[in-house]
């Protein structure tokens, strides 16, 4: 297609009258996607809007509700929306939400679009916003990471008293309780069939044997995964599964990752903070699950890949008599940078090699780089605009900072 002045001053102007008189460039371009702008032209253009909307915020209100007048019609009546879209039944307590990075390393832009999203849902409605650190994998953690990511939420968030940290590490004896509330009513079981075997029964929709303990079994069992001595069961001999209801199916449930999916397993990994503490670790469906219900979390906006999760997470909710609380979802699109690496071990590991000065060396997408230029307000504009869309994003790195200084103002 080819943009017009016409279109880029129609759209300024749409920006500007709901703004004070002040349009934005990255909201300008966000509307001509709406007439079939691709991303690799933003680079053809960008000089364009810049120029247009330098004289359109030069000029009154009046005069540009008069320009926009004559341009209405110009532009496409589907981009409409300014602002954040409304969340379904929110109360008037406001909402609960959070964000759930790994410790893995510093926060990247990558988390900075996710979790600007529900903290600006939460500054809208009001209410609690979790950042929740999940590290129950020992084996996953590098341990400058608590400090980097706390760091950084702080920075991005500006300090909002609204704002809790959680690490889920601390959290041990809840997921232990939980656990046998499962064991106890009938809604998992300790199984000590290798991964291979269960697979089989899996595939072939059949009861793994384990799923006829009964509860002084499965509460023996529990207690050996336990058991720190000689006599406890160690790493791959047990985990502790949840048994899909028979009235969805059971193990043959149609989505084969329903059927009686892990939510516990013995690891001895001494871990960061814990060290050899604690020998059996929640998986994630697990401790999420708790957290969600301890957390009385309402409203969840999470990656496109964890629909299966999400899915999981509900039934262990009904399970427990939860199913009334379990959380509205909204799913996300993945931003993939054709020329840019946002994995946080991959960049860790980067830092120990020596390829990056540190954290904030200015060749990283992370915020410890990005905070030497950029406001916290330019990642909410961006994630604003964009919105909870289930679409996944291809941009490269030129046009993504492009945008993000329109928005850094």
């Amino acid at each position: 297609m080819v943009v017009t002045d016409k279109k880029i001053r129609g759209y300024a102007l749409k920006n500007a009258l709901a703004h004070e008189g002040k349009a934005n460039s990255g909201a300008v371009i966000s509307g001509l996607f709406a007439e079939g702008l691709k991303k690799e032209h933003i680079k053809d253009i960008i000089k364009d809007v810049s120029k247009i909307i330098n004289e359109i915020n030069k000029l009154s209100l009046e005069e540009q509700k008069k320009q926009f007048e004559k341009l209405e019609n110009h532009i496409h009546e589907r981009e409409t929306r300014e602002g954040l879209e409304e969340l379904p039944n929110v109360k008037k307590s406001g909402v609960i939400m959070r964000f759930a990075p790994s410790p893995s390393g510093a926060l990247h832009i990558g988390h900075a679009m996710t979790s600007s999203l529900s903290y600006l849902y939460v500054k809208k409605y009001g209410g609690k916003f979790y950042i929740r650190i999940e590290d129950t994998n020992p084996e996953n953690i590098y341990k400058p990471a608590y400090k980097l990511i706390e760091k950084d939420v702080k920075w991005l968030f500006k300090d909002d008293k609204k704002i809790k940290i959680v690490i889920q590490s601390e959290r041990m004896n809840l997921y232990y309780k939980y656990t046998e509330k499962l064991l106890k009513a009938n809604s998992a079981y300790i199984c000590t069939c290798n991964s291979e075997k269960f697979k089989k029964f899996a595939d072939f929709k059949e009861n793994c044997p384990c799923r006829n303990n009964d509860l002084k079994e499965n509460l023996f069992r529990w207690k050996k995964m336990l058991d720190k001595t000689s006599e406890g069961l160690k790493e791959g001999e047990a985990v502790v599964r949840f048994k899909t209801p028979e009235d969805i199916g059971g193990m043959k449930h149609p989505n084969p990752a329903m059927r009686d999916f892990p939510l516990a397993r013995i690891n001895e990994t001494s871990h960061p903070l814990q060290k050899k503490k604690y020998k059996v670790w929640p998986l994630m469906n697990l401790s999420v699950s708790v957290d969600d219900i301890e957390e009385k979390m309402t409203h969840i906006i999470r990656a496109n890949e964890h629909r299966d999760n999400a899915k999981r997470q509900e039934m262990i909710f009904k399970v427990l008599g939860k199913e009334k609380q379990f959380p509205w979802t909204g799913f996300l699109g993945r931003f993939k940078f054709k020329d840019m690496e946002l994995s946080a071990s991959k960049i860790t590991q980067g830092i120990k090699e020596g390829k990056y000065s540190g954290w904030d060396d200015e060749r990283l997408p992370t915020l410890q780089a990005l905070k030497k230029k950029y406001k916290p307000e330019a990642f909410w504009k961006f994630a604003e605009r964009i919105g909870i869309s289930e679409n996944d994003k291809v941009i490269d790195k030129k046009e993504f900072f492009i945008l993000l200084d329109s928005f850094n103002k």
